[in-house]
């Protein structure tokens, strides 16, 4: 059996309704069977996003990220939900501090694993393994609108996000 993207869609869709606790929950059931989720969405292959869904109320996206990429320090004005199907991902979360941001606590993220990230979080990704990491990554809102930020990696200054810049780092 395999995962049906258009149903998933679907129903997280239906479940952010109810708010994010019922998105979780979807996403927990869709990762749950990993082998489900890679023969309905493709086993990684090369490090980068597919879009899944796109729209005003709700974003999803398949990530995928090469062994050992980093991606500094950002936000998303909108809660997130990743869900990880194969590989792992650690997430260091941020808060600002005066004009920058501080370091606070991480989560390693495994196999069949759920982190929520709430409306104001500030966090950065890094896949700490030797192997192609995915995550289905969903958005409580339209992920590629503007107003975001990211900080910079050595002074941990605020400026605006850059998504080309964030396509690039896939790329690379």
């Amino acid at each position: 059996m395999k995962l049906d993207v258009e149903s998933f869609v679907d129903d997280v869709r239906r479940a952010k309704l109810e708010g994010q606790a019922a998105v979780d929950e979807v996403l927990a059931r869709a990762v749950s069977d990993p082998r489900r989720v890679l023969a309905g969405i493709g086993e990684p292959r090369k490090a980068g996003f597919d879009v899944l869904h796109h729209g005003d109320d709700v974003t999803i996206l398949n990530v995928i990220w090469a062994p050992q990429m980093m991606l500094l320090p950002h936000n998303h004005n909108m809660w997130a939900s990743i869900g990880i199907y194969t590989g792992r991902e650690d997430n260091i979360i941020w808060e600002r501090e005066g004009s920058t941001v501080a370091a606070r606590r991480a989560a390693s993220l495994s196999e069949k694993e759920v982190f929520p990230l709430g409306e104001d979080w500030i966090h950065s990704v890094i896949n700490p393994i030797p192997r192609l990491t995915g995550a289905i990554h969903i958005y409580g809102g339209d992920y590629f609108a503007p107003g975001r930020s990211e900080w910079d990696a050595e002074t941990l200054v605020e400026r605006p996000f850059d998504v080309e810049s964030f396509r690039a780092t896939f790329d690379a």
